[in-house]
């Protein structure tokens, strides 16, 4: 099985993630979606398995700077719609396990996935 983590490489809680992975020798393939980007499939699957209000980061700056005619009115399209344009907007990380994901870093959470 291969995990993965999808975030973006600058951002703390994705480096608090990362070494607690490595820390703990769990093998991963990193996915930068700022980088390389984000496709409207993948965010499907992930809204349709976490909810569009969990994968949606609204603490950010980037949502937050949004004018208010794009923060009303949300629904998962419009949520994967503002994902896409600025995947900065997508809340890290995301784990993909496989089988499930686990989206955010909250160390308890990762110990009771790997064990």
């Amino acid at each position: 099985m291969t995990i993965t983590i999808y975030g973006i490489k600058a951002c703390d809680t994705m480096k608090k993630a990362r070494t607690w992975l490595d820390e703990h020798g769990v093998a991963y393939d990193f996915h930068d979606y700022k980088m390389v980007g984000i496709d409207r499939a993948r965010l499907e699957r992930w809204v349709g398995e976490a909810g569009w209000e969990t994968v949606l980061n609204r603490a950010g700056t980037t949502f937050r700077k949004l004018p208010d005619a794009d923060k009303t009115g949300l629904d998962a399209e419009k949520a994967i719609d503002l994902m896409l344009a600025q995947p900065s907007m997508i809340k890290r990380p995301v784990l993909d396990l496989g089988d499930r994901l686990i989206v955010g870093f909250k160390p308890e959470v990762y110990q009771a996935a790997f064990g």
